[in-house]
């Protein structure tokens, strides 16, 4: 194709030099053969590419081009250009102008449109892209810039018996193609993965290291996670510039879309309940009934496969290196943060003052306690409170005046864990109910057309009967007006005088209490 490419344009050289020998005069022999030589092609060949000149060149032979209203057909039909090709047939036959050939039409396309222009009309801007160039930032050092982003397993895992497929949080750097930190969630990520994955990615020491320290700048895209104020805080006190990179721009940080297409072919296409398997021809899986790894087997085989790409993966870009020996090779100097401030520097905090009283500190409505607290006269300090997000059974204590940490505590009621699988058993069983009912519901409200083969409006099926209409009415008008009803609104007055109104049952005795009643009885006598 290339070769092609190169003769064609070979070709409109020697036919533009071609042509204008011949305006000044007749085209010599000697200088035919002089260009077919150059061309590597015969005399012949030459001659008749001067002939399409002279031809091309005549009164009458001007060559079809796209104008603005066959674009915007185009455009109409979704870049069909048999489509468009039609219509410009049945103009001509109502007496428009004569209709080009499909075949000049489509050469014309082919030379007025880019193939990512094509690719956009049919398929929209995103298979457009798959046409773009793209430049590659200049080679930096580690540390200077990292990439962070959200990748969803193709695998379903087992999860407390239910099939989920995780997400993966992850940090890379720029540089070396090091994966410095990541965290493993079996549902939707939010801030509390990103902050997890940020401290294993910060953190220098097993088992994280060694690679690790903190960026000059992180990338990372619109999602809500990346951008909320705990994380934007995090990364304010470590000095740590955030690039909010623009929506649908993933070729901006390519290096971390680079690990997450890598991941998806090397690691999930060889784990069990792989979700984008080829599959049969009725749709389904090679085998859906496949074990599914349980969570913590998945994570572990992630981080061994995370292992592997850092220290024995070679990689092109690196000049043969693995990403963690391209990190070691470089002399930059890291900068590290102790594993304490760490750990309490990624916390989330809502600037609110609170003080210790004899049940402990109240946080969202509940109590939490910590041994600490005993013993030093704590009751009545004002303390500040920082928690990780989503871990609401322990939070950090802080002195509000001094900042200084006073220690952790633990939610003082918590129920335990087979209480609350029975809380979750139920939740699911009001869900399903719920689920139920709507299906039922909907069911009713279905209406079925008749099939058209003329054209006429459409007929709707279905039918009841009288009785059932009034049923069905008389049932949502008494919902209607229960729902309006307010009992409260009059007091009910007394009940009239010649009323007998009903006695208070009295609970049964035991024949134990009625023993004591009789001998109480007979001693008083």
């Amino acid at each position: 194709m290339a070769a092609a490419g190169a003769r064609r344009a070979l070709r409109d050289v020697a036919v533009r030099r071609l042509a204008a020998l011949a305006a000044e005069g007749p085209v010599s022999r000697e200088q035919v053969a002089l260009v077919a030589q150059g061309a590597r092609v015969s005399d012949r060949t030459v001659w008749r590419w001067l002939a399409q000149v002279e031809q091309s060149a005549s009164p009458g032979r001007a060559q079809f081009t796209l104008d603005a209203a066959i674009q915007e057909r185009l455009v109409f039909w979704r870049g069909n250009v048999t489509a468009v090709h039609r219509e410009l047939v049945d103009a001509a036959a109502a007496g428009g102008p004569p209709a080009p050939s499909l075949r000049t039409l489509q050469r014309a396309v082919h030379e007025a449109l880019s193939p990512g222009e094509q690719a956009g009309l049919r398929r929209g801007e995103r298979a457009a892209r798959l046409h773009d160039v793209f430049l590659r930032r200049p080679a930096t050092h580690r540390n200077a810039a990292w990439e962070a982003d959200h990748v969803e397993a193709s695998v379903e895992v087992d999860v407390e018996g239910r099939l989920i497929k995780p997400w993966v949080t992850w940090f890379v750097d720029c540089a070396t193609n090091v994966v410095l930190g990541l965290a493993v969630t079996p549902c939707a990520p939010s801030r509390e993965s990103v902050l997890a994955a940020l401290r294993a990615a910060i953190a220098v020491d097993e088992p994280y290291g060694p690679a690790g320290g903190l960026p000059t700048l992180l990338r990372v895209d619109r999602g809500k996670d990346f951008l909320s104020t705990t994380v934007a805080a995090a990364c304010a006190v470590f000095a740590v510039r955030v690039v909010d990179l623009p929506g649908y721009t993933p070729h901006l940080k390519g290096t971390v879309e680079t690990l997450n297409a890598a991941v998806k072919s090397m690691f999930f296409a060889g784990l069990p309940r792989y979700t984008a398997a080829p599959r049969l021809a009725n749709g389904r899986t090679a085998d859906p009934d496949a074990p599914a790894l349980r969570f913590e087997v998945f994570v572990d085989e992630l981080l061994t496969w995370v292992g592997w790409w850092n220290t024995r993966h070679e990689m092109d870009v690196l000049d043969g290196r693995t990403p963690l020996q391209a990190w070691l090779d470089d002399p930059t100097p890291i900068t590290t943060v102790p594993a304490e401030d760490l750990r309490l520097f990624t916390l989330e905090d809502d600037g609110r003052v609170r003080t210790i009283t004899g049940k402990g500190v109240q946080w969202r409505t509940r109590f939490y306690i910590g041994a600490w607290m005993n013993g030093s006269a704590n009751a009545g300090r004002q303390v500040r409170v920082r928690w990780m997000p989503h871990h609401d059974h322990e939070i950090e204590v802080f002195d509000a005046r001094t900042g200084t940490h006073l220690g952790r505590a633990v939610l003082a009621d918590q129920a335990g864990p087979e209480q609350v699988r029975a809380v979750q058993r139920a939740r699911t069983a009001r869900r399903d109910r719920l689920a139920r009912e709507l299906k039922a519901v909907e069911q009713t409200r279905r209406q079925r057309y008749a099939a058209a083969t003329t054209p006429e409006p459409a007929q709707p099926l279905g039918t009841m009967t009288t009785s059932e209409a009034s049923a069905e009415l008389a049932a949502a008008g008494d919902t209607a007006l229960r729902g309006q009803a307010r009992p409260g609104l009059i007091p009910l007055g007394p009940p009239a005088p010649g009323w007998v109104l009903p006695r208070p049952l009295r609970p049964r005795a035991t024949p134990a209490a009625e023993d004591q009643d009789e001998s109480a009885g007979g001693g008083g006598a």
